[in-house]
C-alpha cells in the first residue's frame, strides 16, 4: 500500500512504508526522483533480494520523465520487479 509522510521540506510523499501512517488528505502523490516535485503518473515496483522476501514489494512513485531512469536504476541493480501506472 503507498503510504503518506511529510518529506523534509512539509511536501507529501508518497511511498511503500509500514511505519508512517496512511494518508487521508488525497494529497497527489509526488515524484520520488530528488528534487522533483511533479506528481507522479506511474508506480516502480522494486525490492532487494538481498534484504528482502521475494513477496516484499517496495514502491517509487515516478512522474513521465523520471519512469525510466528511476526503473534503469534498480534495474541495473536487479531490483525491479515491474513498472505499472499509479491508481
Amino acid at each position: 500500500m503507498l503510504r503518506g509522510c511529510a518529506a523534509d521540506d512539509g511536501r507529501q510523499v508518497m511511498h511503500a512504508c509500514q511505519t508512517c501512517p496512511v494518508s487521508d488528505q488525497g494529497s497527489p502523490a509526488i515524484c520520488s526522483a530528488k528534487g522533483c516535485q511533479a506528481a507522479a503518473t506511474w508506480a516502480v515496483v522494486w525490492n532487494n533480494p538481498r534484504l528482502h522476501t521475494p513477496d516484499r514489494e517496495k514502491v517509487w512513485v515516478a512522474c513521465d520523465e523520471h519512469k525510466q531512469p528511476l526503473a534503469d536504476y534498480l534495474a541495473v541493480r536487479s531490483f525491479l520487479k515491474r513498472v505499472e501506472p499509479l491508481e
